[in-house]
């Protein structure tokens, strides 16, 4: 597999263990909203690589990503340190099942992440095809704190007051940020929200509803596996892009 080495070109710290980052895209290097690619830093004969899903929408001219600050982790200790200019290794094939090209046809996409797990929704909710498929898109984010929704935020801000994305978004965009260890408009698990009904009730939604609604799932690995099983029990299916079905989850790595 072939890679590039491009130029990074904005930095920003969300907070002392988040931070965003924008490289150059290479004019040949294609990718479908949702995909992740592997990117590292050139600083030794074997670069240490990691799975980054790609935050930029599909027709965006620089490729975005969010990172989470891992301590003593063997990339993320020293990517945190990046400069403008500094130069990124990006692999040439992306990859990965959060794709819509993976669901069946709906009323209703629900994408639910978890910390750093929002960057393929990044991409997703700034894609014109995913209003062209379902007529409302639900995306939730929870963190441990307040802070940790900045980045969120900041993108469902770009998409609402976007002058080309907004034409498409009209009011089909709905936005949920919860906290689990501080109080905010909405505190506690997104799992326990959707079982005790407060998620439904507090943005005026009708029940999870496997022949109305797909799903996507993107965060660490006890809430995949948490809401994967709430899905299933709801009459869910797992879909691929050969098998399309109802819900995807992402398998390569957990944010």
């Amino acid at each position: 597999m072939s890679k590039f080495l491009l130029k990074v070109l904005s930095i920003t710290h969300w907070t002392d263990t988040l931070f965003s980052f924008q490289i150059e895209r290479p004019k040949d290097f294609k990718f479908k909203s949702g995909e992740f690619v592997m990117i590292g830093l050139p600083n030794s004969d074997k670069p240490i690589l990691r799975a980054y899903s790609i935050c930029s929408p599909s027709w965006d001219e620089k490729l975005e990503f969010y990172s989470i600050i891992v301590e003593n982790g063997p990339l993320t200790s020293k990517l945190k340190n990046i400069k403008i200019n500094d130069e990124i290794i990006l692999m040439s094939k992306s990859t990965g099942t959060l794709i819509l090209d993976a669901l069946k046809p709906a009323k209703r996409l629900f994408l639910f992440s978890t910390g750093t797990g929002f960057a393929p929704f990044s991409s997703i909710i700034r894609d014109p095809e995913t209003y062209d498929k379902f007529e409302k898109i639900i995306v939730t984010h929870t963190c441990r704190f307040k802070n940790e929704l900045h980045y969120s935020e900041k993108i469902i801000n770009e998409c609402i007051n976007d002058e080309i994305l907004k034409s498409f978004i009209e009011d089909k965009l709905i936005y949920y940020k919860s906290t689990t260890q501080e109080n905010s408009e909405y505190t506690g698990r997104i799992t326990n929200n959707i079982q005790n009904k407060s998620f439904y009730n507090d943005l005026k939604l009708d029940d999870l509803n496997f022949s109305t609604d797909c799903a996507m799932i993107c965060g660490s690995l006890d809430f995949n596996n948490e809401l994967k099983k709430l899905l299933i029990e709801k009459g869910f299916q797992e879909g691929a892009t050969n098998k399309p079905n109802t819900f995807v989850l992402e398998k390569a790595f957990v944010g």
